[in-house]
């Protein structure tokens, strides 16, 4: 297989550690593999010499000084391999054959950087690189950076570039878990999450792999997250499966608007839960909520409004802190779902103000992490289709 393996700067924060950095790429090479390597800084390096700029400086000193921590990491880890027999090189802005371009706005350079990627990956079988992640290089020669968890965009990446079978992300947690254990009992590796459900976590809070790298990741590439002392460079940890796909869809079936209204609700603990409990165990799936401090809305399919309106009511009589519920239909919703979405700062004006311009009403808009969805009259559902389509 052909593998580009990225190490944390947990996983280089000593030299011990760099040793069994070492040893597993070794490992892997012996077993015929292709290898690529990716090293961030060790340990705490790029926070700490940022927490030592205390002084006033421009982007390009300030690029250099934090590079620093990567191109000590690929020297150390290069002689590691080399103590160990195995014919490495290390890469980094500047030198001949580095891969990361970026354009004059800083960004990385399509065309240039794959062309370079493939030449990295042409010599694969007689040495294995080690880049330093997290930089790039200007037009001009300048060292540029790509933001932060720069080095996991660099691994993926390159495992995209090079038409790497795998990219191994090794950290210092043993996969994604099914929460944080320094806070949950019980917490557990999840051997397998779609590159949606990750994407989401990461904007969320999750310190796993950085969302810039997972728009990186094709269906054909696989992802995976290990513990550095797993040892094992092609087994264990956790699979992230699939790949985004921007994508406008409109839901074929009518939605039903239900509102309940009442004093504070958002203050009033439990409220939300009496309400779509009652709707589930009548078996009526709620397709989407919003809120607000007086209101809960749910849509529903709108085949189930008349039998969802009066079980919320019932709940509206039992509580004396709920007002009245109401229903508007027929609904449409369409739906934007896509990887780069966080990324584009104004995006959601860039989507709502082509509705205003053709005076479609939005009844309701609701955001998540990595998608836009947009409620309007069951009439002007195609037109919206059509506007929101040409955005993308």
């Amino acid at each position: 297989m052909r593998v580009v393996a990225k190490f944390g700067g947990t996983s280089l924060g000593s030299g011990d550690r760099i040793n069994r950095a070492a040893d597993s790429i070794a490992a892997a090479v012996e077993d015929g593999h292709e290898i690529a390597v990716v090293a961030s800084a060790m340990g705490s390096t790029t926070d700490d010499l940022l927490d030592e700029i205390t002084f006033e400086t421009g982007d390009e000193d300030r690029a250099q000084i934090v590079s620093m921590g990567e191109r000590t990491s690929v020297r150390m880890l290069k002689a590691a391999l080399s103590a160990r027999g195995i014919n490495a090189t290390f890469l980094e802005p500047g030198k001949d054959g580095w891969p990361v371009i970026t354009d004059e706005f800083g960004e990385v350079d399509v065309e240039e950087t794959q062309r370079r990627a493939l030449e990295v990956a042409d010599d694969l079988e007689n040495t294995v690189p080690v880049l330093t992640g997290f930089l790039a290089e200007g037009t001009d020669g300048s060292i540029t950076t790509l933001g932060r968890g720069g080095s996991d965009t660099t691994a993926v990446m390159m495992g995209k570039y090079m038409d790497a079978d795998e990219v191994v992300i090794v950290t210092d947690v043993e996969g994604v878990m099914t929460g944080d254990p320094n806070v949950v009992e019980g917490a557990r590796n999840v051997g397998e999450i779609s590159v949606d459900e990750l994407r989401n976590l990461s904007f969320r809070g999750a310190e796993v792999v950085a969302p810039s790298a997972l728009s990186y990741k094709h269906g054909g590439l696989d992802v995976r997250v290990v513990h550095y002392q797993h040892g094992d460079l092609l087994s264990g940890g956790t699979s992230i499966e699939g790949e985004f796909k921007n994508l406008v869809d409109l839901r074929e079936r009518p939605l039903a608007c239900l509102t309940v209204a009442g004093r504070a609700i958002r203050n009033q603990p439990g409220i939300f839960h009496h309400l779509s409990e009652s709707l589930s165990e009548s078996d009526i799936n709620i397709d989407a909520v919003a809120s607000g401090m007086d209101t809960v809305t749910f849509y529903i399919d709108e085949d189930e409004a008349e039998r969802a309106e009066n079980i919320l009511h019932r709940e509206v009589i039992a509580r004396d802190e709920l007002s009245s519920v109401t229903v508007d239909s027929p609904v449409a919703v369409i739906r934007v779902t896509g990887g780069e979405l966080p990324n584009q700062p104004g995006i959601i004006s860039e989507i709502v103000n082509p509705l205003a311009e053709a005076r479609i009403q939005l009844n309701d808009i609701i955001t998540s992490a990595t998608s836009v969805a947009l409620f309007v009259d069951w009439d002007d559902r195609e037109k919206t289709l059509e506007l929101t389509q040409d955005l993308f």
